[in-house]
């Protein structure tokens, strides 16, 4: 086996972080790659880092057989951006805030690595989306959690008519709308008052962003529809961002389109991990807060 490392080289003690990891591999005889991006750390490296082996990001995605991102839920989502067109599977070790998408931490390294050498692992597919404009363009936009049409730095709403498998649904006016994977439902949408979605569902939904009405409320669709969504802005530019990460703007009317990709993302799971449990854990789901002991009981 043989496993490709991408760090997020803007987080302090990230060399720490790596070289514990390669360590940890080396010992358990895994093979490892590392990322050309830690070069730019180039006068911080330690012996073990300088006799490792270097590859870029598509090298990696093409030769290895489980890539590890190291960093955060964005570090997770840019590199499955990266290796988009490829089928390897991805793991995330957090090395950042919350560490909803990267599961594994540095409490549970010994455990997953364990599990990496013995094969005690599954790889669960999750769904992708892809998007394109009225404007040409040969790069399709691509989003693991969200594709999110936004009034950018405009102070008014914009104008928003939504249409799904060509039938019209609503025009109606808000800051912008929210386009979420199931894997998505749990980042931007949520704070929106989208629902929380389960990662085996084979649907996509849409939230409003605080849109002028009452009445307009998240919907849920099946991944096989095709969503367009006309933009009209008095502004001279709409936004559109993938995943919070790549933003593009483009001048109203504008018409995105927006499907599930063919080629999903695989994700690493050992049975250390839980997607109800990490819902409990990180985003306090379901937990009720007067069922929590008080400090005073039984005085």
């Amino acid at each position: 086996m043989k496993i490709g490392l991408i760090p997020n080289i803007s987080k302090e003690d990230i060399l720490d972080v790596v070289t514990i990891l390669i360590q940890k591999l080396s010992a358990n005889d895994i093979e490892y790659v590392l990322s050309n991006s830690l070069k730019e750390l180039k006068m911080k490296f330690n012996k073990s880092i300088n006799n490792s082996e270097f590859m870029g990001h598509k090298e990696l995605s093409e030769s290895c057989d489980i890539l590890i991102s190291i960093g955060g839920d964005g570090t997770m989502l840019n590199t499955a951006f990266e290796a988009r067109e490829s089928n390897i599977p991805m793991l995330g070790l957090n090395f950042g805030k919350l560490g909803f998408l990267a599961e594994f931490d540095m409490k549970s390294l010994d455990k997953f690595i364990e599990d990496l050498r013995t094969g005690n692992y599954e790889v669960e597919e999750r769904m992708a989306l892809e998007g394109w404009t009225n404007y040409k363009s040969e790069e399709k936009m691509f989003a693991i959690n969200d594709i999110v049409i936004d009034k950018g730095g405009w102070p008014k709403m914009i104008q928003m008519t939504i249409k799904v498998d060509n039938e019209y649904v609503t025009t109606f006016s808000a800051d912008g709308v929210i386009i979420a994977t199931p894997t998505g439902s749990t980042g931007y949408s949520l704070s929106t008052g989208g629902p929380i979605v389960n990662p085996k569902s084979d649907v996509i939904t849409l939230s409003p962003i605080s849109p002028h009405s009452l009445t307009m409320r998240p919907l849920v669709l099946s991944s096989k529809q095709k969503i367009s969504i006309e933009v009209e802005s008095h502004h001279t530019s709409v936004q559109v961002n993938c995943d919070g990460n790549r933003v593009y703007s483009f001048s109203p009317p504008l018409i995105v389109e927006v499907c599930k990709k063919a080629k999903g993302v695989k994700l690493v799971h050992t049975d250390s991990t839980n997607y109800f449990e990490i819902l409990r854990n990180k985003l306090f789901w379901g937990l009720d807060v007067r069922n929590k002991p008080h400090h005073n009981e039984g005085k």
